[in-house]
C-alpha cells in the first residue's frame, strides 16, 4: 500500500461524483472508484431500465470517468442491503400511512454503513461522496460536524443527519465548498465525459417514477378503498388506498367543497383519510424519533434552532424538547408558527446557522 491516503469514491455516473473522483486524484490520493448495485431487475417483458444512480447506464457513465482519469473502477453488489434498507422501508412506511424519504435512508444504511464497511475492509482510509455539504473536525466542540454547503440551492446536509462521528472521521465531501456551476466548469475543465449530464430527480428503483404502479405490485394488500372524512367526521367520499396519499396533498382527492381541502391524517388503523381546510392542515409541533445528534452530543432541555420539515423546505423557527426519560430518543418540536408541511415518515432536521445539529423521523403532528 502507498503512503498516500487511499480513498473509496462512491461514482454514481452523475458529474458531482465525477468531478469528487477527479479532484481527489489531482490532490495525490489514491483513488478507487466503485458504483453500487442497488437496482432490481426490470420487471419481465418491459425491457424498461430504472433510472437516476441506479440506472444500468450510469456504470457505463462512471467507468468512462474512471477511465479517464486512469483510477480502478469496480462495480460492488448492495443489492441486498439495498432492498433490505430503503426498498422494504420504502413499502412499510406508505403502508403504515407515513411518508418516506428512501434517498435519507440509503445515504444512512447503504453509502455510509455497508459501503463504508466496505471501504475499511479495502484498507481504505476514506469513502469519498458528491454530497454538497462540509465535514471536518472542530477541535472547540471535540467532534466532527456537518455544515451546510455553500451552494443554498444544492445543500444536501439534510439527507445526512444520520451520520455517525465514528462514520464521519472516514467521510471526504469535497463539493461542500463549491457551487453547482463551479462543479460543472471543473467538469469541463477537467474533461469529463459527463460534463454537461442533467441530474437525477427520480426515486431510482421505481419503474417511471410511478410510485402508485409500484406499491400496488409490491403492496396490494394495503391498497383498499375507504372513507374520506372532514375532520368533523362526517363522510365526503372513498378514497382508493391509503399509499396513494400524503398529508398536504390537495389534487387528486376526487371531491367537491366550497373551499380548498387537503389531506390532515392517514389512519391505517381504520384505513381512513381525514381531510381539512388550510388552517386545519397546519401543524402546531411535531414529535420527532430515531434521533441522532451530529454536530453536539444531545440536548438536556430546551434548545431554540431552525428546523426544516422537508428536503428542499424553508428552515423556520422552532423551540426543541426532549420528550420522555433521558435517551428515549424523542423530542417536541413547538414551531413559531403553524406548519403546513409537518408529514410523518419525514426528517427533521435541525440548524443553529450553518451548523447541522441532529435530526430525527416525524412520528406525528398535532395541531
Amino acid at each position: 500500500m502507498s503512503g498516500k491516503p487511499r480513498v473509496l469514491a462512491a461514482m454514481s455516473g452523475g458529474v458531482d461524483s465525477s468531478v469528487v473522483a477527479a479532484l481527489l486524484r489531482r490532490e495525490g490520493y489514491e483513488v478507487i472508484g466503485v458504483t453500487m448495485q442497488v437496482w432490481p431487475d426490470p420487471p419481465p417483458g418491459t425491457g424498461a431500465e430504472y433510472g437516476g444512480c441506479c440506472s444500468l447506464d450510469a456504470v457505463d457513465d462512471a467507468r468512462a470517468v474512471a477511465y479517464r482519469l486512469g483510477i480502478p473502477y469496480y462495480v460492488l453488489n448492495m443489492r441486498d442491503v439495498f432492498a433490505d434498507k430503503v426498498i422494504a422501508y420504502f413499502i412499510e412506511e406508505y403502508t403504515r400511512g407515513r411518508t418516506p424519504n428512501p434517498c435519507v435512508m440509503c445515504n444512512h444504511h447503504v453509502k455510509f454503513d455497508a459501503l463504508l464497511a466496505k471501504a475499511l475492509a479495502l484498507e481504505c482510509d476514506y469513502v469519498a461522496t458528491g454530497h454538497y455539504a462540509r465535514v471536518g473536525w472542530d477541535g472547540d466542540r471535540r467532534r466532527y460536524v456537518i455544515r451546510k454547503g455553500v451552494d443554498p440551492r444544492k445543500d444536501q446536509s439534510y439527507a445526512l443527519f444520520g451520520l455517525t462521528q465514528a462514520q464521519l472521521r472516514h467521510v471526504l465531501m469535497p463539493l461542500g465548498e463549491f457551487t453547482k456551476d463551479e462543479t460543472r466548469a471543473l467538469a469541463a475543465e477537467l474533461d469529463l465525459p459527463v460534463a454537461q449530464k442533467p441530474d437525477s430527480q427520480e426515486i431510482c428503483f421505481v419503474l417511471n417514477n410511478d410510485y402508485r404502479s409500484f406499491l400496488a405490485t409490491e403492496a396490494p394488500d394495503a391498497i383498499r378503498p375507504g372513507p374520506i372524512l372532514d375532520t368533523r367526521g362526517r363522510r365526503l367520499g372513498t378514497h382508493q388506498g391509503l399509499p396513494f396519499y400524503t398529508v398536504g396533498q390537495r389534487r387528486g382527492l376526487g371531491i367537491s367543497s366550497s373551499e380548498p381541502l387537503y389531506v390532515v391524517e392517514l389512519d391505517p388503523a381504520t384505513n381512513t383519510l381525514v381531510v381539512g381546510t388550510a388552517a386545519e392542515l397546519g401543524a402546531a409541533e411535531l414529535v420527532a424519533s430515531d434521533l441522532n445528534w451530529v454536530s453536539v452530543a444531545g440536548i438536556e432541555g430546551p434548545v431554540r434552532a431552525r428546523v426544516r420539515i422537508r428536503y428542499r423546505g424553508a428552515e423556520v423557527p422552532a423551540t426543541i424538547r426532549p420528550v420522555g426519560p433521558e435517551g428515549s430518543g424523542r423530542v417536541r418540536v413547538r414551531f413559531e408558527e403553524p406548519q403546513r408541511a409537518a408529514t410523518p415518515g419525514q426528517m427533521a432536521v435541525f440548524y443553529d446557522g450553518d451548523l447541522l445539529l441532529g435530526g430525527g423521523i416525524i412520528e406525528s403532528r398535532a395541531r
